[in-house]
């Protein structure tokens, strides 16, 4: 096991903050890029809701988690 230390800290809260597919958009049910805290509560939102509400959101938000740069990683095989 490593030592724990700032940056594996960081890399485990990274991790755990990471939506996965199963991370639904609360519109439409896509898969959620971005993570939007409002005091104790969470919305998720694919790029495309995200985006279309998020002048309105950061004047409440607590939190903004952006993930949508995702959308653009190339993977090779």
């Amino acid at each position: 096991m490593l030592p724990t230390t700032a940056e594996n800290a960081v890399v485990s809260e990274h991790e755990q903050l990471r939506l996965t597919a199963n991370d639904r958009c609360d519109q439409c049910g896509a898969q959620a890029y971005i993570r939007v805290t409002i005091g104790d509560s969470e919305l998720l939102f694919c790029a495309h809701h995200g985006r279309r509400n998020q002048e309105k959101l950061q004047l409440i938000a607590t939190a903004w988690h952006d993930e949508s740069d995702r959308l653009l990683e190339t993977h090779t095989v």
